[in-house]
């Protein structure tokens, strides 16, 4: 999406005309026109109706135009902490669960940071625990953290309890991440049974969740079943890609990565608990324009893949 057109349709709304938005901009009545019909074309909405009384603004247009104010004060933003004079400095850190949608964003969020700039981004991949502990102590800014919805009120209690602020991200099912040779790859859909004699790859801290919530967690972490705890992301997709008896419980992942290791994506038709994803950050902390970016973009990459 051109930037520029939401500058030009931000500013046709404000004038509700357009041949005042044209005088305004510097630019020709038609190329304005014709600026305004390729954005609304390229959402595949109606921006605004035309009428002998100017441009009135839809319903659709409305959302968007909120949407695209927004934007442009974060662009705004930025560029004013960058420009000539300001400070180059930047700062940024996130502490997050393994997931592909997050490094995803991240990834693509590192790429919007000017070359010139003095940059220092610290990214890890931890557990609920080390997240909590982290933010508290504010030796990261952000966090995420991912639990079973059955456990709401336990973490909300300590999230209140340390004083910081949280705000859900996504609400999803886990599905199973196996190798595209596993017994079970030929099935969209299996029951638990059916992962009786394949080994279970364990994320992060998973080990410390009970010692953190007491008895009602151990339910969960059957010590009969055959598992390998893996505590970094990449090293649990290479044990899947070259182990066809191993899976993962997993949050829905990109298809070009499931390409890139042989991966499939299968449905456990006995496994409905919900997980929720929550951003927390400090209760003294003020959100900075950078974080604000980086959250914007965990959501837009979040709709791709959970949508």
């Amino acid at each position: 999406m051109n930037l520029l057109y939401l500058k030009y349709a931000v500013e046709v709304a404000a004038c509700g005309s357009i041949n005042k938005a044209a005088e305004k901009l510097y630019i020709g009545q038609p190329n304005l026109s014709r600026a305004i019909k390729e954005l609304e074309s390229s959402l595949g909405v109606n921006i605004f109706d035309r009428s002998s009384k100017g441009m009135e603004i839809t319903p659709d247009g409305e959302v968007f135009l909120g949407y695209a104010k927004s934007i442009l004060k974060q662009v705004d933003s930025l560029e004013t902490m960058f420009r000539a004079g300001a400070s180059n400095k930047v700062r940024f850190s996130a502490i997050v669960p393994a997931s592909a949608y997050i490094c995803e964003a991240f990834a693509t969020f590192s790429r919007m940071i000017r070359p010139d700039a003095e940059a220092k981004l610290y990214y890890r991949e931890a557990g609920d625990s080390d997240a909590l502990r982290s933010i508290a102590a504010e030796e990261y800014k952000l966090g995420i953290i991912r639990y079973a919805s059955d456990y709401d009120k336990y973490y909300k209690a300590t999230l209140d309890e340390k004083g910081l602020n949280y705000e859900l991200i996504v609400e999803f099912n886990k599905l199973l991440l196996v190798n595209r040779s596993s017994p079970i790859a030929d099935k969209d859909t299996v029951d638990v049974e059916s992962l009786r004699d394949l080994v279970e790859l364990v994320a992060a801290d998973t080990a410390s969740l009970p010692a953190l919530f007491g008895e009602n967690k151990k339910e969960e972490y059957d010590e009969s079943r055959r598992r390998i705890c893996v505590f970094e992301r990449a090293g649990q997709y290479e044990l899947l890609r070259q182990n066809p008896d191993c899976f993962l419980w997993s949050a829905p992942v990109s298809q070009e990565l499931l390409c890139e290791y042989g991966l499939k994506m299968v449905k456990c038709s006995g496994h409905n608990r919900v997980f929720k994803d929550m951003l927390i950050w400090s209760g003294d902390y003020r959100l900075s324009e950078l974080d604000k970016l980086f959250i914007s973009e965990l959501c837009r990459v979040k709709r791709k893949f959970f949508d």
